[in-house]
């Protein structure tokens, strides 16, 4: 039986090559777009058994307004890939950061993701093999964290926190929860001279796919542990 696979920002960049390849694969992809045209539009380029639906992660009614239509229509969801991010702020430093865009990207980033993950958590206990993944980035490691992109890199590490505290209380229903790095990978918001966005997408596949045996509450690239 194919998984029903929902996919947030995807009508573009990594979110699109996930879903493309989850399609590939004979997945049920929900590709999720803030605009339900741009989603119909990047939904009808791709091969297998894709739908569109208008998610904005900012809203509560339009989160709750998509788990209640795939609660009709499939009665749950098998993955979900918390892929929609915003403000890679290059462009000002911690020192001088506009808190403005520093809550935009909180917003989006970290409370975007817990939104939707809230809303498809029923959904998702309704499948027997949950999985979430948090599209994270080694820009919010702890380890290796330096000066600039301030608004960005905490919405991030903040992402990752909520990834070991939802994959501590969630372990015993069964289903995992990871954060994975895709690399730096050539996108609108990744700019020129990254990885092709196929190897980005095939990080978080890693994720997607693992077995119900495999690790939770971790942070991966390629399939390899990143520092926190």
């Amino acid at each position: 039986m194919s998984r029903v696979c929902v996919v947030t920002g995807a009508n573009r960049g990594i979110g699109l090559e996930v879903a493309r390849q989850l399609a590939r694969a004979g997945d049920t992809v929900v590709l999720t777009a803030r605009d339900l045209a741009r989603a119909e539009k990047a939904a009808a380029g791709l091969p297998g058994t894709v739908t569109a639906r208008r998610l904005d992660i900012d809203e509560q009614s339009s989160a709750d307004r998509l788990a209640e239509d795939l609660r009709e229509e499939f009665g749950r969801v098998d993955v979900l890939v918390n892929n929609a991010a915003i403000h890679y702020d290059t462009w000002q430093r911690a020192s001088n950061a506009d808190l403005d865009v520093v809550q935009e990207a909180l917003d989006t980033n970290l409370l975007g993701a817990w939104r939707a993950t809230l809303a498809l958590l029923p959904l998702l206990r309704a499948g027997a093999h949950g999985r979430i993944v948090n599209v994270s980035s080694e820009a919010g490691s702890l380890a290796s964290m330096g000066g600039g992109t301030p608004a960005y890199s905490v919405s991030k590490a903040a992402l990752n926190a909520l990834t070991k505290i939802l994959s501590a209380e969630l372990w015993h229903e069964g289903i995992l929860v990871n954060a994975v790095c895709p690399g730096w990978v050539a996108t609108d918001m990744g700019g020129p001279g990254g990885r092709p966005v196929e190897e980005g997408a095939r990080s978080v596949l890693w994720a997607v796919d693992l077995p119900d045996s495999g690790p939770t509450g971790g942070f991966f690239r390629d399939g390899h542990q990143v520092p926190w």
